[in-house]
């Protein structure tokens, strides 16, 4: 009778470890299963979860190396001034009562000029998302009117509307027109059919099929561009500002320009990005506040997985 075929190596070693004592491998097993539920999440964290103030280290650092930098000579203030400085500019403008007139009167063109274009978007993407005929009568249009920057639209809206808000306003509603319409009409091309399908199976008009199915389900989409359009309106508000203001964000950096102020026109800067950061947080905390149910949807899902 011949000998038995020999175990490899470490067929041994498992088979003799089963025998005698009991192994970590259960306990193993479990913590590579743990940490795979962690990295199966989007974005990949192994769990990771910021502090409060996370978004403020980078900024915070910036702005100490270069205080620093300007205190020790390294950089030349007149071309980058330090903070303190900018500080002491916007404390300055505070005391006068300058401040707060200019940033409420870009407050008020942004949202006018926001809302203005949001509306028409809205309209506008959904009639080219649920009609073809619509589409092919106006998407050529809007795809080439889209390629025209800021600038190009000031000396027409100038010859048209003349120098009061009017011109102003409208420029910034064509900044803030386009990426909410694209986004909305990618949001309704992305729907599944078998949604529109049931709706219309179930006797719901058109106006019902928008309201109950339409917009509910391209709402993730809807909101990106409404983030996007917004970014854009305060990109846009400083060409609108040029357009012989007197007041405004927009015209602090022009009158920094010509009186050869740089820390003028960092403040002016500042202010800008300060803006449009609450802004932003404002219009995602709705977002998240109206898509509850897809975080939620979610944390379900990968509790099953």
């Amino acid at each position: 009778m011949s000998d038995p075929i020999p175990l490899p190596a470490t067929l041994q070693a498992a088979s003799t470890t089963g025998a005698g004592e009991p192994t970590a491998a259960p306990a193993r097993q479990t913590r590579h299963a743990r940490q795979a539920m962690r990295r199966r999440g989007w974005p990949h964290d192994d769990g990771y979860r910021p502090g409060r103030f996370t978004g403020w280290i980078v900024p915070l650092a910036l702005l100490l190396l270069v205080e620093a930098g300007a205190r020790l000579d390294l950089i030349p203030a007149r071309l980058l001034p330090p903070p303190s400085e900018l500080a002491h500019t916007l404390w300055s403008l505070a005391m006068r009562g300058e401040l707060l007139s200019h940033i409420g009167a870009s407050l008020g063109r942004v949202a006018a000029g926001f809302t203005i274009g949001s509306a028409l978007a809205v309209v506008l993407g959904l009639l080219v998302g649920i009609s073809r005929r619509a589409e092919a009568l106006l998407e050529p249009s809007f795809q080439a009117l889209r390629a025209i920057p800021s600038l190009a639209w000031i000396p027409l809206l100038l010859l048209w509307l003349g120098i009061d808000e009017t011109p102003k306003v409208v420029l910034i509603a064509i900044g803030a027109f386009f990426p909410v319409y694209l986004n909305l009409v990618a949001g309704i091309r992305d729907i599944d059919h078998k949604l529109i399908e049931v709706g219309t199976s179930s006797g719901l008009s058109t106006s019902e099929l928008i309201r109950h199915i339409l917009l509910p389900a391209s709402l993730p989409y809807l909101f990106a561009g409404l983030r996007g359009g917004l970014s854009l309106a305060w990109m846009f508000l400083v060409a609108a500002e040029l357009i012989a203001a007197t007041r405004g964000v927009g015209y602090l950096l022009s009158d920094g320009r010509e009186s050869s102020r740089p820390d003028l026109v960092l403040a002016a800067i500042l202010i800008l990005a300060l803006l449009g950061k609450l802004s932003d947080s404002l219009l995602r905390a709705i977002e998240q506040k109206s898509l509850g149910w897809r975080d939620a949807r979610r944390q379900s899902s990968q509790q099953k997985t």
